[in-house]
């Protein structure tokens, strides 16, 4: 599969067009949702049992905004942190929610664009020159994909794509200089020596040609615990290959992140019967109104899923509640908090969907109960 400049024009220039209209109108960073039986806004906690989610940014897309910081989340179970994509900001956004370093047991990669990664070797990095309840007690289990199977383009970069595994050692001998530095002080320790990475490969027989259409699967486990199981399907993100959804079960409840994705059978198959189901959404009309052309429109919807969908895939996937997050556009000047919702409650009415569709913002806690469970 080749990502030639004919086959994907348009991403330099949504970069370009996205970052010169970002806007920076300063909102609440705490948001407040009506809450659910199933979804109940609360102060997150790293301590004792239960599950929460916590969304620590909620930005669709790699240009930074003022007003949202990048797509990461954070679930909590009996007092372990799994975070989810590690988008601009995750460590700050991790800090500010109130979870603690030292409660850190897992990070998850959906997919290797640059907007879910940033931040990733941002946690061992600066947990390594840290001590005490500042940093890591033990190493932590990182999962994402895999190789792609493709070379790189990238000038001084030559060879095969590296999966996660091989991303984390490259970034080590990048920043080898400064753990070097607190370890000759005898202050710091080898930001490696925190992590166990894991390539997380899709079932046997499947090929990077599937990328697009990522072919019906049933999903496979990826990690499980005492606390918890951790599941994948792979999903239609455009070029990006690997790319996951990923699904959390626990005794208190379930949590599935749809990472970027088309709409796609194997979400919903991921999804089924989920307490919580946070979701991509992007508002085409949106795009529209930060003077994109409708070309480009076209491109970027056939990598993500349109917010008029996500009713339908909440009902198929008989999820209890969606929450919509990776806001695309995120700018609150191109899409405003109201028509988001409104466009959320129209794609349940118009898919008969009885579950809660809530919107997503950044540093918003919910307390996630399994269903049937009493309140």
């Amino acid at each position: 599969m080749s990502d030639s400049p004919d086959a994907y024009p348009s991403r330099r220039r949504l970069l370009g067009a996205v970052a010169a209209s970002a806007s920076a109108v300063a909102v609440p960073l705490l948001s407040a949702e009506r809450a659910s039986a199933a979804t109940q806004v609360t102060a997150p906690s790293s301590s004792g049992s239960g599950l929460s989610l916590t969304l620590l940014g909620t930005n669709g897309g790699p240009p930074p905004l003022a007003t949202r910081y990048g797509i990461s989340s954070a679930v909590v179970v009996n007092g372990r942190t799994y975070v989810v994509d590690c988008g601009r900001g995750a460590v700050t956004q991790y800090l500010r929610a109130g979870l603690s370093m030292p409660s850190l047991a897992g990070i998850f990669l959906t997919h290797l664009h640059a907007d879910h990664i940033v931040d990733y070797y941002a946690f061992p990095m600066l947990a390594a020159g840290a001590s005490g309840s500042q940093g890591f007690q033990e190493p932590i289990d990182v999962y994402g994909p895999g190789p792609a199977g493709m070379s790189s383009t990238v000038t001084g970069a030559p060879g095969p794509l590296p999966g996660t595994v091989g991303m984390t050692r490259l970034a080590g001998q990048a920043y080898a200089a400064s753990p070097t530095f607190f370890m000759a002080e005898h202050t710091g320790t080898d930001p490696g020596a925190l992590l166990n990475v894991h390539d997380v490969l899709p079932p046997a027989g499947t090929q990077a040609s599937a990328a697009r259409t990522a072919p019906a699967m049933r999903p496979f486990t990826v990690m499980e615990n005492d606390d918890l199981k951790v599941s994948a399907v792979l999903v239609p993100h455009g070029a990006v290959f690997p790319a996951y959804a990923y699904r959390f079960d626990t005794d208190h409840g379930s949590v599935v992140f749809s990472g970027d994705t088309t709409p796609t059978p194997n979400v919903v198959t991921l999804a089924r019967g989920a307490d919580v189901l946070v979701h991509e959404a992007l508002h085409p009309d949106g795009l529209a109104g930060l003077g994109l052309p409708q070309t480009l429109i076209d491109h970027i919807l056939a990598g993500h899923t349109d917010v008029a969908r996500l009713g339908r895939v909440a009902a198929e996937a008989d999820a209890r509640t969606l929450v919509a997050t990776h806001l695309s556009p995120g700018q609150q000047t191109a899409v405003s908090d109201t028509t988001w919702r409104r466009l959320l409650s129209d794609s349940a009415r118009d898919a008969d969907y009885g579950g809660r569709m809530l919107l997503g913002s950044d540093l918003t806690h919910f307390a996630v109960r399994r269903r049937g469970a009493t309140p």
